[in-house]
């Protein structure tokens, strides 16, 4: 697809296609590529249309958001992955076979509601097929242990009835598995592909169009600027370009993948290990899917789950993603102090403002995003207006260019703005007329078919990024409808209340073992559903805040990625910064610490989330109490980096790094005297420490 020709001076910049995880780059070449292409256009428009109007059934809408992830998926893999003309044939037709499932639900729609839990011989053979298909579509799209750990659990509600207690169940038959996997809500059509088809995938096509406008050069010239001067500038460029990054995309290895190429090769060219390097990347790429406002697509399904607002998932998630990226600045710090790098000549690094004000346009629509969602509208409503705002500018930019004197643009551009924001008074249908007068005009302005070419191409890239995240949501509601159908989550949650009542700290652990283990082998998404139903209703029965326990899931969801030995965000950094995935992986998680460590204080101290208060501001106020923690969290975080790195005003002995880490455990720890005695052992011996450094340095 082409890409932006900047005849004039506007904010489009081309921007290279990502790897979609399992496929390459592209849409495949000649008339199959094409289809595809024009497929995935379809698709978003569908999408658009579905979230703008909201005029055709959930269901349906479910059903189709199924069926044209499996039409476009399929036919992905055929373009891209199939080497013969038969494998091309049977991959193409197993996607349409899969969009045939979705308009069977929606022609034949009030007949399945009628006849539910009594379907028809055809209404078996498309629920078989539906079920088979998706399978299919992830196993190829997203490996091999999702859909294992899918089977298993599809497996266990046939030959369940056959095993001992306490795993035993009363037995289902064929029909009724068909009837809640295929076309109830508790199986696909579930509440995760339900957030996919109503959320998700508004802000991924949403986040495609920032990029294709500009977005990421914004970022990286206003991160070089900003910090780029810092000790170990490189790095810390990394570390916030991502920060920034995660604003609009919370897709972590995909963030790994574009941004990486970038500053990878940057940080090695400083100084930084190779290893360090990627870990950086990783670390900080996987930190987007918790830096609001838009997160990861685990908090658009935590809010569903909960039934709470987006706006309360981004609150309880501001400050541990705060501490997240402050504590991957440190040890940046650190690692460059310590291998005696420094930051970036000034004049050579762009100016952050003149970034913001040559760009600032696309600001606006994230601007907008953000008050949408903390006025309290839903995610579907801020979203879509965030990608309807973001195509007015992008079409409007030509238009802008094409006339001459500046204040007729700044006239034009009002005019623009203040039609544009009509909607919050006339509706939608004022934003989709001023969206369609733009594109007639660009047809007639010279630079405007190139501006189309763009919106067309984001439409289509948004729907490939998307593909991920939807199939990952379609199969795992095999598991949460095998949860829910044979109740085996209920064994699960008695194991974990019978050792919290002894001790809760051994079911937190437990809880991440199994986040990490099952991280293994599955993205975030069905990771953070699978634990979260078994664990999130043990540990509120144990006395911690529901939304504390979820995101302490979705924490470590996202660690198992850095986490060796499978650490998938470190794999994908290895090849740009041609080191060891393994090695890229220990570093990571060294980089993660804040990580690791926040879901527990925040189990223990929830004001952390902005959640329950504690004694302390029954004492002196909640503001005091929350301001306490975060301290307390920061000074954690100072130790544990400097012992982690080795390194603090000067390289610490063996004996050193124990005493920091040891004084860091004992101020995160909610036991009597701890804090006392945290903070006595790390003022004690940071004093003793830079006193040291001076003596040597004298000495020297």
């Amino acid at each position: 697809m082409t890409d932006a020709h900047q005849e004039t001076p506007t904010v489009l910049v081309p921007v290279g296609e990502e790897h979609v995880e399992g496929l390459p780059p592209g849409f495949g070449d000649g008339i199959a590529g094409k289809a595809a292409f024009l497929i995935a256009v379809a698709f978003s428009a569908f999408q658009i249309y579905v979230a703008a109007y909201g005029s055709i059934p959930s269901q349906v809408v479910r059903a189709m958001h199924v069926g044209f992830l499996l039409l476009l998926g399929f036919g992905l893999i055929a373009n891209l992955r199939a080497k013969s003309v038969p494998a091309k044939a049977m991959f193409w037709s197993l996607g349409v076979l899969g969009f045939g499932t979705g308009l069977y639900n929606w022609v034949f729609y009030a007949d399945l509601i009628r006849r539910s839990g009594f379907l028809t011989t055809p209404d078996l053979i498309v629920g078989a097929v539906l079920v088979l298909l998706v399978f299919e579509a992830a196993r190829r799209l997203m490996g091999l242990p999702l859909a294992v750990i899918a089977f298993i659990f599809l497996a266990y509600c046939f030959v369940g009835n056959h095993l001992p207690p306490p795993f035993i169940h009363r037995g289902y038959d064929f029909d009724q598995l068909v009837d809640t996997f295929a076309f109830g809500t508790e199986g696909i059509y579930g509440t995760p592909i339900y957030v996919s088809a109503a959320y998700i995938f508004i802000f991924v096509v949403f986040a495609a169009f920032l990029e294709r406008a500009g977005m990421i050069a914004l970022f990286n010239d206003f991160a070089l600027g900003l910090v780029g001067t810092w000790r170990g500038g490189p790095a810390q460029v990394c570390v916030l370009s991502s920060a920034l990054m995660g604003t609009i995309s919370g897709s972590g290895v995909a963030n790994v993948v574009a941004s990486g190429q970038f500053t990878i090769p940057l940080m090695k060219r400083f100084g930084f290990r190779s290893a360090f390097a990627g870990a950086v990347e990783a670390t900080s790429s996987m930190g987007g899917q918790i830096m609001p406002p838009v997160m990861g697509a685990v908090a658009f399904i935590m809010a569903e789950t909960l039934n709470i607002p987006y706006a309360e998932v981004v609150k309880a998630a501001i400050i541990p993603a705060l501490l997240y990226f402050g504590a991957c600045f440190w040890q940046v710090h650190l690692e460059a102090g310590k291998a005696g790098l420094h930051g970036m000549a000034k004049a050579d690094l762009p100016n952050p403002w003149d970034a913001v004000r040559q760009h600032w346009p696309l600001v606006l629509p994230l601007a907008a995003l953000i008050y949408l969602l903390f006025a309290g509208y839903t995610p579907i409503f801020a979203g879509t207006m965030g990608l309807a705002l973001t195509i007015v500018l992008i079409l409007g930019t030509p238009l802008a260019a094409a006339i001459g004197p500046l204040a007729f643009r700044i006239v034009f551009w009002l005019a623009l703005g203040l039609a544009a924001a009509s909607f919050m008074k006339f509706g939608v249908n004022i934003l989709g007329l001023v969206i369609a007068a733009l594109i007639v005009a660009c047809f007639t302005f010279r630079g405007g078919r190139e501006t189309l070419q763009i919106c067309v191409d984001s439409l289509a890239e948004g729907a490939k990024n998307a593909l991920p995240v939807g199939i990952a949501c379609a199969i795992v509601g095999i598991v949460i409808g095998t949860l829910t159908l044979t109740g085996i989550a209920s064994t699960f949650i008695g194991w974990i209340i019978s050792i919290g009542e002894n001790n809760l700290f051994l079911s937190l652990v437990l809880t991440m073992l199994t986040c990490l283990v099952l991280g293994m082998g599955i993205p975030t998404i069905p990771n953070y559903i699978i634990t979260s139903s078994l664990a999130g209703p043990a540990l509120l029965s144990l006395g911690v805040p529901l939304l504390v326990s979820h995101m302490f899931v979705f924490y470590f969801g996202i660690m198992a990625d850095l986490t060796p030995p499978v650490a998938l965000a470190a794999f994908a950094a290895a090849p740009m910064a041609k080191e060891s995935g393994l090695k890229i992986g220990i570093q990571a998680t060294k980089l993660a610490i804040a990580g690791f460590v926040v879901p527990f204080m925040a189990v223990y101290t929830p004001a952390l989330m902005l959640q329950d208060a504690g004694p302390i501001a029954d004492q002196f106020g909640y503001p005091v109490e929350v301001a306490y923690i975060v301290v307390k969290a920061c000074m954690g975080i100072v130790l544990w980096g400097a012992a982690a790195v080795g390194f603090l005003a000067r390289r610490m002995a063996w004996w050193e790094r124990l005493v920091a880490f040891a004084a860091g455990v004992l101020l995160v720890a909610a036991v009597p005297l701890t804090d006392e005695a945290g903070w006595a052992l790390s003022l004690a011996w940071i004093g003793w420490h830079c006193w040291h450094a001076r003596q040597v340095s004298a000495r020297a």
